[in-house]
């Protein structure tokens, strides 16, 4: 970052640390100076890592994907709630509901409760409710809008954690630490910057420091954003000039297909003519040795008949030959007898 820009941070107050006896000895390297018992932050450095942790931010933002802003305390509350809420992503600045990252199921689902709440309300069912009822249904609307409005539209776990304060947020912490969830922070010099993915050595207790650095990270946000709509805009603009281009493409091959099967057609019509004949012939061929066949067959047949023929008047002649033989012999008998 530019030099005139650090003298915005220093015009903002962002160089001041807190009191010597409360520093974390792990901020040293971002510490410039003590004077008068205070730390002073080395503000080239927090130039340095607020770019760092701006580019990062920004190419989340392209992607697509949100980013969940943490500030509870009360000088930091409204300065997140409208930076966070210009650049559309979700913010907690009233308590942070235990197991908000660990436990998103259950709280989708108190989420859910507040959008059906509303339902009723559009239905007219809400109506139908006595007035004890009503009030009650009220009242839990208005707590749950209080406590998990601003994260209604964050349907998934976000891409990266903002956080204001790392000591008061530590249980925020801890659970982006347990879902591997990327974390940058404004952190003062009584905190511990191990903890954070991306440090941004800043004094988070001036709402004028606060404002200053959250001004510079939704601004690179919004680039990030801006770029995604341009690539999807462009994207939009080449499928539609595609499109009639597609459309061309597909009437001008329509006649060509035509052509080519009506160019197909009389060679077809040729090559069945060509093949008839041929065909003809084969079924010819196939039948003739069918035919010698049954004539061999035949044959064959009568010259078994001729056969039995020629042996059925020889077997006739022996019995007749049997039968003269056997006369005589009676005869002989006959006269014995008398």
């Amino acid at each position: 970052m530019a030099l005139v820009e650090v003298k915005e941070l220093l015009d903002s107050g962002v160089h001041f640390g807190h009191l010597t006896r409360k520093w974390d000895p792990n901020m040293a390297p971002y510490i410039y100076m003590e004077r008068n018992g205070i730390h002073i932050i080395n503000l080239y450095k927090t130039a340095a890592k607020l770019e760092e942790a701006s580019e990062a931010l920004a190419k989340i933002a392209a992607s697509g994907r949100k980013i969940l802003f943490v500030a509870t305390k009360k000088q930091a509350k409204d300065i997140v709630s409208e930076n966070a809420g210009n650049v559309n992503m979700p913010y907690i600045t009233e308590r942070w509901p235990g197991g908000m990252l660990t436990n998103f199921v259950t709280i989708r689902k108190a989420v859910k409760k507040m959008a059906s709440i509303d339902r009723m309300k559009k239905d007219g069912t809400f109506l139908t409710l006595s007035k004890k009822e009503r009030l009650q249904v009220d009242r839990l609307r208005a707590k749950l809008e209080k406590n998990l409005g601003s994260i209604s539209e964050m349907t998934r776990l976000p891409a990266a954690l903002f956080v204001i304060d790392i000591k008061r947020e530590h249980i925020a912490i801890k659970e982006a630490q347990k879902l591997n969830i990327p974390i940058f922070a404004m952190v003062d010099t009584n905190s511990d910057p191990r903890q954070v993915d991306y440090v941004i050595p800043a004094n988070d207790d001036a709402s004028k420091s606060i404002e200053k650095i959250l001004s510079n990270v939704t601004n690179a946000i919004a680039k990030g954003l801006a770029e995604r709509k341009a690539e999807k805009d462009i994207k939009d603009a080449d499928k539609a000039a595609d499109a009639p281009k597609a459309e061309k493409a597909t009437e001008a091959e329509a006649p060509k297909a035509e052509k080519a099967t009506e160019a197909e057609a009389p060679k077809a019509e040729k090559a069945i003519e060509a093949e008839a004949p041929k065909a003809e012939k084969a079924n010819k061929a196939a039948k003739a040795p069918k035919t010698e066949k049954v004539a061999k067959v035949s044959k064959t047949e009568k010259a078994a008949k001729a056969e039995k023929d020629t042996k059925a008047p020889k077997a006739k002649k022996t019995t007749k030959t049997v039968k003269t033989a056997k006369e005589p012999a009676v005869e002989e008998n006959k006269e014995e007898n008398k």
